[in-house]
């Protein structure tokens, strides 16, 4: 499906803590000199205006990062770089917090088959360093692994607005991991009242860390929370989930 445009969400609840926990694992895994790539399936546009009639539509932006105050940490320094260059209403999608923090050692690949967001990623996101694909995520992914460098971290974050994905993600993963073992792989899903996710964590066979926090959406409908799952995490994610507790507590309660 091509419908979905994630313009309406951008620095919602949800956006908020997938990115605090993105922006601090890339953080952890660039502390040693070797190079790492980080793989998108669905990357968006990259960067969205916190001002614009989408987001003003929503207003989730006010309920995620426009009613949080954040601490010294990864995302905010990512943000405060963002707005230096683009505006005080600018928000980074996932592939501007990743090329934010990414070296010149590392590297990206960004898969979008939306063609108008697609066209706004190579707006903002063309450059050294930056592999653009209009293809299907899964597609596109798989076809590339294992990259150089062969460290790397993926995230998985697509709509789900085909009942299907739940599996068709935890189906995916399987296969990724078994042409590229060294992965980390980053999986976000929404907490409906259906409870589809559930389909997604029973379908994963591997080992993986998951992490839920709740929130309520002023309109009252839609999300109740978002998940998260590591799979291969890297040591002393623990930590880092601990500390996007900490960091998000205003508006994020953890689950479970």
């Amino acid at each position: 499906m091509l419908s979905y445009q994630h313009s309406y969400h951008a620095g919602g609840p949800a956006d908020v803590h997938k990115h605090l926990v993105l922006a601090e694992l890339l953080t952890l895994l660039t502390q040693k000199p070797r190079g790492i790539s980080y793989l998108e399936t669905h990357a968006g546009r990259g960067l969205y205006d916190l001002a614009s009639d989408d987001s003003l539509k929503t207003g989730e932006a006010y309920e995620g990062i426009k009613a949080l105050t954040l601490p010294d940490c990864p995302l905010a320094k990512t943000l405060a770089n963002i707005r230096k260059q683009y505006g005080e209403n600018a928000y980074p999608g996932s592939p501007m917090i990743a090329r934010n923090i990414l070296r010149e050692q590392d590297m990206l690949h960004l898969m979008e088959l939306h063609p108008v967001e697609y066209r706004h990623l190579r707006q903002n996101l063309m450059g050294d360093g930056v592999s653009l694909h209009k293809r299907d995520g899964y597609e596109g992914v798989f076809a590339i692994t294992p990259p150089k460098p062969r460290k790397g971290l993926v995230l998985i974050d697509p709509s789900y607005e085909i009942k299907t994905e739940y599996a068709q993600v935890a189906e995916f993963t399987h296969r990724m991991m078994a042409k590229w073992p060294e992965a980390t792989v980053m999986i976000w899903y929404p907490l409906l009242e259906a409870a589809r996710h559930l389909e997604l964590i029973e379908g994963l066979k591997l080992p993986f860390i998951k992490h839920e926090v709740g929130f309520d959406l002023k309109d009252g409908q839609g999300m109740t929370g978002s998940g998260l799952i590591l799979v291969n995490a890297p040591y002393r994610s623990d930590e880092i989930l601990q500390r996007v507790e900490s960091q998000s507590a205003a508006i994020l309660r953890p689950l479970g």
